[in-house]
């Protein structure tokens, strides 16, 4: 988003103000020339013979995204069989989509192999169970390489008590139960955690990741992951893609040197990719006084947008209807009947009753986290594209609230 002629525009073009009279607000709108201009940073950072980019469904799903980086070449990476499916239905063809999920039971792994689909194992009873059962489908190991790593602790996936990945120190079991079911290891992956800013932190990984791969001789890809940090504010630091690009790219091609042949490179974005791309606009209720703070009601809540109650989150917060006026220090607040904080202390143009806010960096974990709570309704979704604005989902009615739920007789 920038700003001109005292007005804010979305991809160079496209008035918000516009966008709220027409959709309604709260809103999200993403910005698909944002995910390709990040899509493309990768793919020219990292200078392999063979790369894939897996997109992470889970941090924005909805179908027309899918289709968008399908389009643009990437792979996905999913969770759970539902997003496997929504994956196939935006046209990515099975061997594109890796399965990697946590804590489901056998019979969920044997429904995304039904489907023809990549399987990611992070955990020794599974790898067992599925030795057992389909000793014919190649399979990924997901490795927990016990680095700290992350923006905070809810985010860190790979540390020595994580639920995530086998342990390395549990390698020689990995070996034993792949040898007694005569399973073949086609991938090894890792993933540390979200938020990383030093590329170094990274390499660290690789460099464990890559020593327990040369442990399997029939390797077709090794998944490093993902986790880059993105910026939340003007002026905050990010990783640098272009170090980390370099770095990677002559370890890796090292590697393949040593191993005898060319794998593939796979990372998973998903914050990396669409973070950035996406705005959330809501609408100014109600100022109220304190006796020490100044705040902002809005149409919205963590029922909307849970990461900054749930992760401490910071998201910059702009006036997008009055950007010019007098900038006083606000405390960004939710409808919700709960504790419900956008953000505080933010020196903001004067905002006044009826003022539309942008809560940037919304494009990922924002309207896939979102709720119900309070039997609120979830907003629409608006992807800007070439210039032109698509409804891409509609904002929940009653019925909605209302269509699975059985009333009985009593």
């Amino acid at each position: 988003m920038e700003l001109t002629h005292n007005h804010y525009t979305i991809a160079g073009a496209v008035d918000p103000l516009e966008l709220v009279q027409k959709y309604g607000c709260p809103l999200y709108v993403y910005d698909t020339a944002i995910m390709e201009k990040q899509y493309r940073r990768m793919t020219d950072a990292v200078k392999v013979k063979r790369l894939r980019i897996n997109y992470a469904a889970k941090a924005l799903s909805n179908i027309n995204i899918l289709k968008f980086f399908q389009r643009l070449g990437a792979g996905l990476d999913t969770v759970s069989i539902q997003e496997v499916m929504l994956g196939l239905k935006a046209g990515f063809v099975p061997r594109d989509i890796t399965f990697t999920p946590n804590c489901v039971g056998l019979d969920e792994l044997l429904e995304a192999v039904r489907l023809g689909v990549r399987i990611n194992i992070d955990n020794i009873s599974i790898l067992e169970q599925f030795g057992q059962a389909r000793p014919d489908i190649p399979i990924c190991i997901r490795i927990n390489p016990h680095i700290m790593a992350g923006g905070n602790l809810k985010t860190s996936v790979g540390h020595i008590d994580s639920k995530f990945g086998i342990s390395i120190h549990m390698m020689p079991m990995v070996h034993r139960v792949v040898e007694a079911t005569g399973l073949r290891v086609e991938g090894i992956h890792m993933h540390t955690g979200s938020d990383i800013l030093d590329p170094d932190v990274f390499v660290a990984g690789a460099e464990v990741l890559l020593k327990y791969a040369s442990e399997f001789p029939d390797l077709d890809y090794v998944d490093f992951g993902s986790g880059f940090k993105v910026s939340y504010m003007p002026g905050d630091i990010e990783t640098d893609m272009e170090e980390l690009g370099e770095k990677m790219t002559a370890r890796f091609n090292e590697f393949c040197r040593e191993y005898g042949r060319d794998l593939e490179l796979v990372f998973e974005p998903g914050k990396f990719l669409v973070s950035a791309a996406g705005f959330f606009f809501v609408k100014v209720n109600v100022i109220k006084y304190t006796t020490s703070t100044v705040f902002a009601g809005v149409d919205s809540g963590l029922n909307h947008l849970l990461r900054p109650m749930f992760y401490n989150a910071h998201h910059h917060i702009t006036n997008v209807s009055n950007p010019e006026g007098k900038p006083r220090f606000y405390a960004i607040v939710g409808y919700i009947c709960e504790t419900d904080t956008f953000g505080v202390n933010r020196r903001i143009p004067e905002i006044r009753e009826g003022d539309i806010l942008c809560i940037h960096n919304a494009g990922a974990y924002g309207h896939v986290m979102s709720s119900n709570y309070n039997s609120r309704y979830r907003p629409a979704e608006v992807m800007i594209h070439a210039g032109k604005d698509y409804l891409i989902r509609r904002e929940e009615t009653m019925e909605d609230i209302l269509r699975n739920q059985v009333e009985v007789d009593l």
